[in-house]
């Protein structure tokens, strides 16, 4: 699959929605000749994935905000009204969902099939070294430098979660820098 256009959260559930509804599911029949499976057009996988994320963001708006508007019947715009519908709440809430928005976004992009292109460039939250392997068996992050290691020697694994909250925590910082 190929990187959208725009690299965020939103873009890339556009394009998981887009490519979904492009590119039905396929199978072998019995004379293995690939067709179109009538029963699960489209691949429900990613279907649960799209709304499970919608269903999130909205969940953690309407916590926030909860005289919101209707949430948005086009998903990938579901990013724009949350940041509406919380604008005026505390900070608390808007980094909690800068970080659901991020670990989202890195989460369509491990399902595109693009994790070297969003996990690779991230930093060990540990050891603050580059070279993070995403281990989808695991469904976390793993540190390839050989000296970060937790107690009983295994390799540093981070969850996307970890990843989002430490990415959206230096962006704060930078920003605090930036106008001081």
């Amino acid at each position: 699959m190929n990187q959208p256009e725009a690299d965020s959260a939103a873009a890339r559930l556009r394009y998981l929605n887009e490519y979904l509804l492009e590119h039905p599911v396929t199978g072998p029949t019995e004379g293995r000749t690939p067709t179109r499976t009538l029963s699960t057009p489209i691949s429900l996988g990613t279907l649960s994935h799209i709304d499970a994320s919608v269903r999130e963001v909205i969940a953690h708006t309407r916590k926030a905000n909860p005289a919101a508007r209707q949430a948005p019947s086009q998903a990938d715009a579901i990013y724009d009204w949350a940041r509406q519908h919380t604008e005026h709440a505390d900070e608390e809430v808007q980094q909690r969902a800068a970080v659901i928005e991020y670990r989202q976004y890195l989460e369509h992009a491990i399902r595109a099939g693009d994790w070297r292109k969003v996990i690779r460039p991230q930093r060990c939250p540990e050891c603050r070294t580059f070279g993070l392997m995403w281990q989808a068996g695991m469904q976390q992050a793993l540190c390839t430098n050989t000296e970060c290691v937790d107690r009983d020697g295994m390799s540093t694994t981070i969850t996307l979660a970890r990843l989002a909250h430490e990415h959206i925590a230096s962006r704060k910082k930078l920003r605090q820098v930036r106008t001081t």
